[in-house]
């Protein structure tokens, strides 16, 4: 799969000179935006959860900081069918009470991956590919799958792997409170307040060495000034989502450095598909419900996207921490479609185009958001509510709590929403499959299709895509399903992320693409 990503826009620069001295303390200390809703690896796929569980739960196979894949639990794999993959596990890894860790343990992963009650956005979409398993010995294990799945390696990146002996009994809420965080990985749970803390320890039987620091203390501080104020404080050792206007002070500040990276994550506005009639959260100009949902109209999707600068945004609202997007990949990487640029601003044709649609004098909205998810949430969906209200679109905001937007989100409770999304695999299916692919439990496609936009001929082509073996091949259909999905607006796009953060100069940090923060990457400086 190596050649898979080896288009990946990398690129990584480091910001100010490290202090060349060790760390001093045998805990560090994290800040993130985003809120950890919980410890449980297989309820909700966001991120803040995702950097959290990977401290205590390792995968069959990872993506590094440049998004190659490398071996953890699986020392290697093979598809010794065309149908059929092999994977061979690694051998003398020890859960953190102690039981061998073995084939078993991944067998029932698989089968609870998919399966967790009340999940928001989950990941059945990663084994979707497994039609059943065949346990070889304790340390090999079989895939079986429908048809030939090349990214199987790559859609095992995304789970991770929990114990038989402990999860089959174990609950959502054990999970949270911490009874079954029983993993493989570098640190041992200690104590965790959803939304707040979670605390860990070192884990010196980690069968990749003993972790860099005795203690983590991970916290959530969701105001950007205040994230800000606690690095520069010294209350904190780093912080991620480094708002832009604060990189300048940051970077005269001689006790500190920024590490960046060009991101994988995309912005994006995702209109409510789940509705064609009486919108939720849109109305005539006089306040009265409309017969039908505007969204649903082609016409009006591509004029809202006309409506936007995304050059303004990178610019003046992003102060040069993104790029204007088109699509939701960065240059460079696998299955990039360079026939689809970002779309350029026309307020006279988004004014045409709602003139065409059955609204010449546009209509009413609001916009939801995060104010405390993404870098500049807030400040973008705000900019936006104002170029489409120039078009006629009146547009208000409403900007909430990640933990309460995420979850009214996933329930269709907004008529438009400005949301995130990180392709972690560096390449287009991982979206195709959770974010524009049709919602159906049954396929397991639209996990996180908060929308529930659908397109059948996509999720066609994304189902050839995955079955086709060819890197070349398998590319080009990608590309072709990144322009259908495009000319189709079946989101809004409008800029990538490069990821900041701020660390205490003595350390070390190596940032990553998926944007995760983890103490993993974070090391003593060396004397």
């Amino acid at each position: 799969m190596k050649s898979l990503r080896s288009k990946l826009l990398l690129g990584a620069a480091t910001l100010g000179l490290a202090a060349l001295q060790p760390a001093a303390a045998q805990t560090v200390t994290i800040a993130i935006g985003g809120s950890v809703t919980s410890l449980d690896p297989h309820f909700y796929n966001a991120s803040p959860n995702n950097s959290v569980t990977s401290h205590f739960f390792d995968k069959l196979v990872e993506f590094d900081a440049r998004a190659q894949l490398v071996p953890k639990l699986a020392v290697s794999w093979r598809a010794v069918e065309p149908t059929v993959w092999e994977f061979k596990l690694r051998p003398g890894v020890k859960w953190h009470d102690g039981r061998d860790f073995t084939a078993e343990d991944v067998a029932f992963t698989i089968e609870r991956t998919p399966n967790v009650p009340n999940s928001p956005g989950g990941f059945g979409a990663f084994v979707r590919g497994v039609q059943r398993t065949e346990i070889i010995d304790p340390l090999t294990i079989r895939f079986h799958t429908a048809a030939p799945y090349p990214l199987l390696p790559t859609d095992f990146a995304s789970v991770g792997i929990i114990s038989r002996h402990v999860g089959q009994s174990a609950s959502t809420e054990d999970y949270n409170a911490g009874r079954a965080v029983i993993g493989t990985g570098p640190y041992r749970f200690t104590a965790y307040t959803p939304g707040n803390r979670t605390q860990m320890a070192r884990n010196d039987a980690y069968w990749e060495g003993r972790p860099s620091w005795a203690t983590v203390d991970y916290r959530v501080i969701s105001s950007p000034p205040a994230r800000t104020a606690a690095i520069l404080s010294g209350d904190v050792d780093i912080i991620d989502t480094v708002p832009s206007s604060d990189i300048p002070q940051l970077q005269r500040e001689a006790r500190l450095q920024l590490t960046q990276i060009q991101g994988l994550r995309v912005i994006y506005l995702a209109p409510d598909r789940s509705r064609t009639a009486d919108p939720i959260f849109v109305t005539d100009n006089t306040g009265k419900p409309l017969p039908q949902n505007p969204f649903n109209d082609v016409r009006v999707r591509r004029a809202l996207s006309m409506a936007i600068s995304r050059d303004g945004l990178a610019e003046r609202v992003m102060e040069g921490t993104a790029k204007p997007a088109g699509q939701w990949l960065p240059p460079g990487a696998y299955s990039f479609n360079d026939a689809v640029p970002p779309l350029a601003q026309d307020l006279e044709g988004a004014r045409r185009l709602l003139a065409e649609a059955g609204f010449p004098q546009g209509f009413r909205m609001t916009l939801h958001t995060p104010n405390d998810r993404y870098p500049n949430d807030a400040k973008t969906a705000q900019a936006v509510a104002q170029m489409w209200t120039r078009v006629g679109v009146q547009t208000t905001v409403e900007a909430l709590p990640w933990a309460a937007f995420s979850t009214r989100s996933n329930r269709q409770e907004f008529g438009m929403r400005l949301v995130g999304w990180g392709s972690a695999t560096g390449e287009a299916s991982y979206a195709l499959v959770n974010i524009l692919g049709t919602y159906s439990t049954e396929t397991r496609f639209g996990a996180n299709n908060s929308g529930r936009y659908s397109n059948r001929d996509l999720d066609a082509l994304t189902v050839r895509a995955t079955a086709t073996l060819d890197d070349r091949e398998r590319e080009r259909i990608l590309q072709q399903a990144v322009k259908l999905a495009m000319d189709d607006v079946a989101i809004i796009p409008l800029h990538q992320l490069v990821n900041t953060w701020a660390v205490r100069k003595g350390l070390t940090h190596d940032p990553r693409m998926d944007e995760r923060t983890r103490a993993m990457d974070v090391t003593p400086g060396q004397s």
